[in-house]
């Protein structure tokens, strides 16, 4: 029971971001025990623009971490054309 819940609450913030968003390309952001993960969607192709990972960049802290993949995805990104998207708090 709870799952469903939680699927349920899950599907209904992703919808809200995607009608906040218009036209705007989507950010998603997933953080596991050893890896940060983010990319850029674009929800009315169903393709992802552009993604970096923590696997692929080695540095100190996890606050370093997060901040390299940031700047990974920022210059694929731009690499892309992509001036700016939403951000999916992926409850």
């Amino acid at each position: 029971m709870a799952a469903q819940t939680t699927v349920r609450r899950k599907l209904r913030a992703r919808r809200k971001v995607r009608q906040a968003a218009g036209e705007r390309l989507r950010l998603s952001v997933f953080r596991s025990s050893k890896h940060i993960y983010a990319q850029i969607i674009d929800d009315s192709k169903g393709t992802t623009v552009a993604a970096a990972s923590s696997a692929a960049v080695k540095t100190g802290t996890k606050t370093d971490t997060a901040a390299a993949v940031g700047k990974a995805l920022a210059e694929a990104a731009v690499a892309k054309g992509v001036s700016s998207a939403t951000f999916d708090r992926a409850m």
